[in-house]
């Protein structure tokens, strides 16, 4: 039997895949990934991308054959195909997916069955602009491959271990009896940098840390060895720091306001709100930080500015409820490869004993901290897609294991 496995992250734009080998046989325990890539471009010109283990491009075209019409549906169609060719027609063994919200229902990875396919569905409200994208290869498979294993791995699962008291918004209790409490976000990034960071330190307790995934969605998570206690998402992946096209905190009046004396929609606000704000709004230019950093408009810095700036008084306040800072790790598209970013970062950060090397910075090392740093800096690039294919594995071996 095949033992590949294949990892989905699909959203509204994108459908981001890997596929994993586990070779039981030989006693691995650590998923090894044999093709990696992604179908970008959904809503305008598609493309698909893939590469091998060694980061060398196997294929890359037009995936749609010139057709006006193709979105997720044909995005997954075109990909299982391609599998299928590219794996001589080796049937795949378990397909792993990565989902936005599980609510206070998921608490960590799970098998997927019809009455688990339900309840994601009915979380939809919780998350109207990510969770549809990620539930809908879920469904396709389970129709057209009826017989394969299928595990939902989720982004808020890592945070339930956070108190009572750092998830409760102050609503009415039947409100929050509802599920409106803060859920947090990006948890399959911060499970991972938690056991990459105890794994280079040689030991579990890694104390007080701070992660800032800083890329097109932004948050900070504040671990105490290796186990999440605060973060900046909430309810939502709209709150915390301002992102590429998000907005990040806001006061709630401002929404009143522009709903009540605007007269915006609700439809208009969230697209305000998710799509037309966070760097892109600020600047006017661009919500690519790279692109940002490179121009010399005055509105261009601001929006940079504010970013730092955020990030700077939201990690004070993630400290003040650690207690202290031990390490601070950057990842994330921007926290992995802008050295400006971290750079101006640190720099506000030395009251705390932040002392960031500039060599070590400029070449994106690992720790990029001087010697007599108070404070670890670590540089460590995330990786979602084997945290889903470690899951995925763990609950196939639990649930289904091979004969």
């Amino acid at each position: 039997m095949s033992d590949d496995l294949l990892v989905l992250n699909s959203g509204s734009s994108s459908l981001k895949f890997a596929v994993y080998a586990a070779n039981n046989a030989r006693g691995e325990t650590e998923p090894r990934r044999r093709l990696r890539g992604q179908i970008t471009g959904l809503d305008a010109r598609p493309r698909f991308e893939a590469k091998d283990a060694d980061g060398d491009t196997v294929e890359e075209r037009d995936p749609s054959n010139g057709s006006d019409s193709f979105g997720q549906d044909q995005a997954l169609d075109f990909l299982l195909d391609w599998l299928d060719r590219e794996r001589d027609g080796r049937p795949l063994h378990a397909a792993g997916h990565r989902v936005v919200h599980g609510g206070q229902t998921f608490q960590d990875a799970v098998r997927v069955k019809d009455d688990v396919l339900d309840r994601l569905e009915a979380l939809v409200p919780l998350a109207p602009l990510h969770q549809p994208h990620n539930i809908a290869p879920i469904r396709s498979l389970a129709e057209s491959r009826p017989n394969l294993f299928q595990a939902a791995c989720f982004d808020t699962a890592f945070h339930h271990t956070q108190s009572a008291l750092e998830r409760r918004l102050a609503l009415p209790r039947h409100i929050a009896e509802q599920g409106v409490m803060r859920y947090g976000f990006h948890g399959l990034s911060y499970e991972y940098i938690a056991g990459a960071l105890a794994e280079r330190l040689g030991k579990t307790e890694t104390g007080r840390v701070i992660v800032a995934h800083l890329g097109s969605g932004a948050s900070l998570a504040a671990l105490r060895d290796g186990v999440s206690v605060a973060t900046t998402m909430g309810f939502t992946a709209l709150d915390g720091l301002p992102m590429s096209t998000r907005c990040g905190s806001l006061d709630p009046g401002a929404v009143l306001y522009l709903l009540q004396e605007k007269g915006m929609s609700p439809e208009d606000v969230t697209t305000l709100l998710y799509e037309q704000s966070g760097l892109l709004g600020m600047s006017g230019i661009s919500g690519d930080m790279r692109t940002l950093l490179d121009s010399d408009e005055p509105a261009a810095e601001e929006a940079v500015a504010v970013f730092v700036h955020r990030t700077v008084r939201e990690i004070g306040a993630l400290v003040a409820v650690l207690g202290g800072l031990d390490h601070l790790v950057f990842t994330g598209g921007i926290g992995e490869h802008s050295s400006p970013v971290r750079e101006r970062v640190c720099r506000q950060l030395d009251w705390l004993g932040v002392e960031l090397d500039p060599g070590a910075n400029r070449t994106h090392a690992e720790q990029a901290q001087r010697e007599r740093s108070r404070v670890g800096v670590w540089i460590i690039p995330t990786d979602e897609e084997r945290m889903i294919a470690r899951h995925s594995l763990r609950l196939l071996r639990e649930e289904a294991p091979p004969s």
